[in-house]
């Protein structure tokens, strides 16, 4: 069981250098934002923490993404107004809630690092208990030191050298600061506000805390990518990068099957259950859920969409906002659109648009086609080149199809219409009026035939 700890995330950044709009911590990396994969790794580490952000720029959009994000959880905000360094951000907090004083220790952690795993967490924890230091910091061998703060040993504890105070022989210094921090409490009430900001940046440093005469250790790791500080789009890149892989290797070891993994896409949240295969180029985005034994082929998009067990997208699809049941086939070069329910054995095929449609199982729409607003009964065909009229210039209508029909090619339904069960509907008919159940209905003009006319019709090229 772990003792109560104070988590202490800083997220009040603007991220300048990234360039966007938006709050660092708010950042988009594999269809979340950086500050989700903090949370969800300090909640992998334990459950005894106090979940603590200490906001600013943009701070109202902050708290709001976090309490819908995570809505059955529990957090603290406090209003860092002026960014002035980390130590700062620890006393705006302890002002904000002194209550927090009473937990044994205080983990900080910075909103953009998404990398940090539990096990980093736990490591942390374990370091500072097993050996009863006041604070440890995670540290790494930096292949490229330059804008850390470089750790630097005494014999009892260390120091933290930022970079613009950094003498020449410091700046050598290899092993780097992490950004994060677990201290016990009552450390950080002693020495807190001592705290100066007599330094070339003009802040109060949190690293402060940090001296070689007191009882304070540098735990070195080895893997320096997990505690990447995204600060720019390049960093963010590098992010993705790894957030992606971890979740394709997970994914391949509980057994889903990827051909060319390296050109896959794969956002965060999407799940897909054992014996699925993915092909090359595939792009799976959001909320997207993939039961098992699907197939999914090269090129296809899907977007917020779930697919039942056993069916088969097929190339180059494109699925936003879609359910797909068991057993069906889509594509290829299919497009579903936001609000369309293709359920068991149906068939979509080549470029066939659905919009708001539902179609009830064993339903073929197999070639050229716009459903739109429609619900098609079980076991009905439709005939390839069919359109619903659905859009009269400012209103939406629905087409009603019953089951056991057939609808020639090249048929347009004007809607609203509704063609009842085992009707038959004469190909190049355009529908705009009920037919009922068992009725045949055509609506095309009589062909008319005029013999040897047609080379009054026919153009030839001039010939030079």
């Amino acid at each position: 069981m772990l003792d109560r700890i104070n988590a202490v995330i800083l997220a009040a950044g603007k991220g300048t250098r990234l360039k966007i709009d938006t709050a660092k911590p708010l950042c988009p990396a594999l269809g979340k934002c950086l500050v989700d994969y903090v949370v969800e790794g300090l909640t992998r580490f334990g459950q005894d923490l106090d979940l603590n952000f200490v906001v600013g720029h943009q701070r109202e959009l902050v708290e709001s993404h976090l309490l819908r994000q995570f809505s059955q959880m529990k957090f603290n905000f406090a209003h860092q107004q002026e960014q002035l360094g980390t130590g700062h951000a620890v006393q705006v907090f302890f002002e904000k809630f002194p209550l927090a004083w009473e937990n044994k220790y205080t983990l900080i952690v910075c909103a953009d690092t998404p990398l940090i795993t539990s096990e980093v967490y736990q490591r942390l924890y374990e370091e500072l208990i097993d050996n009863n230091y006041d604070a440890v910091c995670a540290s790494f061998i930096a292949q490229r030191p330059f804008g850390y703060g470089r750790i630097n040993h005494g014999e009892v504890g260390f120091d933290i050298v930022e970079e613009k105070d950094a003498s020449q022989e410091q700046r050598k210094i290899t092993e780097v600061n992490s950004g994060l921090y677990l201290f016990k409490t009552s450390h950080i009430k002693k020495y807190l506000n001592d705290l100066d900001d007599n330094n070339q940046s003009g802040e109060f440093y949190l690293t402060d805390l940090l001296k070689k005469d007191l009882n304070v250790k540098a735990i070195k790791f080895e893997q320096e990518i997990d505690f990447l500080g995204v600060n720019n789009l390049v960093q963010l890149e590098m992010a993705e990068k790894v957030l992606a892989q971890r979740k394709k290797e997970k994914l391949m070891l509980a057994g889903v099957r990827m051909i060319n993994a390296d050109s896959i896409y794969i956002e965060d949240q999407v799940e897909i259950e054992p014996g699925s295969v993915l092909h090359p180029n595939v792009q799976l985005f959001g909320h997207t859920k993939i039961a098992a034994e699907v197939e999914i082929e090269a090129g296809c998009i899907l977007k917020n969409s779930v697919i039942g067990a056993g069916s088969q997208i097929k190339a180059y699809s494109y699925l936003e906002g879609t359910q797909v049941r068991k057993n069906a086939s889509i594509g290829p070069m299919a497009r579903l659109r936001e609000g369309t329910i293709i359920s068991d054995n149906c068939r979509v095929g080549n470029f066939v648009e659905t919009k708001k449609t539902l179609l009830h199982d064993g339903v073929k729409v197999s070639h050229l086609s716009y459903v739109g607003d429609a619900e098609i009964g079980e076991n009905t065909n439709i005939g390839c080149g069919f359109i619903t009229c659905n859009y009269d210039g400012a209103n939406k209508h629905k087409t009603t199809i019953g089951k056991d029909s057939f609808v020639g090619s090249d048929c347009q339904m004007i809607a609203p219409v509704e063609i009842g069960d085992e009707a038959y509907i004469g190909s190049g008919s355009t529908i705009n009026k009920n037919v009922p159940s068992g009725a045949f209905a055509i609506a095309r003009q009589r062909q008319v035939t005029k013999e040897n006319m047609a080379h009054k019709f026919i153009k030839k090229k001039d010939k030079i």
